[in-house]
């Protein structure tokens, strides 16, 4: 049964229908029917043929089941992500999930890790103005002060939220849920400019800090706690003034450099701070439409920010012989050969012991 659940699990992640699995591993969608529902076994021959047409280990096949993953009314930041999309991130979110579950459960860290909520969170709010209250209250209580966050994954990762990224449809951001009902885990996209996926975490953090009342809309909620985090109020003001009539694009540039949020943010927080009128707000985005620079803004891009405990997690183990080279690599996602590359180009060549 673990195979067949394994096998729908990796085909969902692959946007395949039976029938498409069917055919690229040469055998009939009746034989992929019976496999997943288990009914039948398939033999090592076509365990191999399925695992290279659905791009996973065979171990991973075979692997049992430790943590099943329930995601616990996920809250998705997307754009016309359809049904057949939606089911494979949740699919790639689950699978990620286990796989670092089982890297804590090495070392017996779960409740080490756990996220504790400060208290009164989420706090309610009645009208979207709160949320700069809110946005303010945490980084007080997280020690931030005022000054810019120089890594937010790293910061919420320390606060126990597990944070993952995933190969995803464009369409797809990021998504939020909580695993045992008390574990908050953040999935981003993997690939996008850092200054986007910043954002991207901070409008999740938003969702699980804030419990906004029915009449408002939770997306907009969580957009304006986004930009109250990474740049609060008296910071907005200090830097751009309390009215203006015009903005430089430059100008935003080297704030974007400075505090990691994009330009297009930058004038998204101007205007819901009353800094600019509406029309200097429009101006800018028919500016960028023009352009094309929606989805990539001019200038050398902020780079992407890295989740790295449960990286940390895995080379620990193998370091100390808890688990093969072969193991560190399924619970890596990547092969050692690639992951070994990887690392290389991003950390300018530094050695790494796992690849001698």
């Amino acid at each position: 049964m673990i195979i067949g659940e394994r096998l729908k699990m990796a085909r969902t992640m692959n946007g395949f229908s039976q029938r498409e699995l069917a055919s690229k591993a040469g055998v009939t969608a009746t034989a992929i029917s019976k496999y997943e529902r288990g009914m039948m076994v398939p033999s090592s021959g076509i365990l191999l043929k399925l695992s290279s047409a659905l791009g996973v280990r065979v171990e991973y096949l075979m692997r049992p089941k430790l943590h099943p993953i329930h995601l616990t009314v996920p809250v998705f930041r997307s754009t016309n992500l359809g049904k057949k999309e939606e089911a494979m991130v949740k699919e790639k979110v689950r699978e990620w999930l286990e796989r670092y579950l089982e890297v804590e459960g090495l070392f017996e860290i779960e409740k080490q890790t756990r996220f504790s909520i400060p208290p009164g969170y989420p706090i309610q709010i009645t009208d979207i103005q709160e949320v700069e209250q809110v946005a303010v209250k945490l980084r007080r209580e997280w020690g931030l002060g005022d000054h810019p966050i120089e890594s937010l994954t790293d910061l919420i990762e320390g606060k126990g939220i597990k944070v993952g990224t995933i190969s995803a449809p464009d369409s797809f951001d990021a998504l939020a849920f909580w695993y045992d009902g008390e574990t908050p885990v953040i999935t981003l996209r993997e690939g996008v400019p850092g200054d986007r996926q910043r954002f991207s975490i901070a409008h999740e953090l938003g969702h699980l800090m804030v419990e906004p009342s029915p009449d408002l809309d939770s997306e907009n909620v969580a957009h304006r706690f986004a930009g109250a985090f990474l740049v609060p109020e008296d910071v907005a003001r200090a830097e751009l003034g309390e009215r203006r009539k015009r903005l430089d694009i430059f100008e935003l540039y080297l704030l974007k450099q400075q505090y990691g949020m994009s330009i297009q943010a930058w004038v998204y927080r101007a205007k819901d701070l009353g800094i600019i009128p509406d029309r200097e707000y429009r101006r800018i985005f028919d500016y960028f439409d023009e352009k094309g620079w929606r989805k990539r803004e001019p200038g050398d891009q902020i780079p992407p920010e890295e989740p790295r405990r449960m990286k940390r997690l895995v080379l620990r183990a193998y370091a100390e012989d808890v688990i093969s080279a072969s193991r560190a690599a399924e619970l890596l996602g990547k092969s050692i050969s690639e992951l070994c590359q990887i690392e290389e180009e991003r950390h300018g060549g530094f050695p790494i012991e796992m690849c001698d």
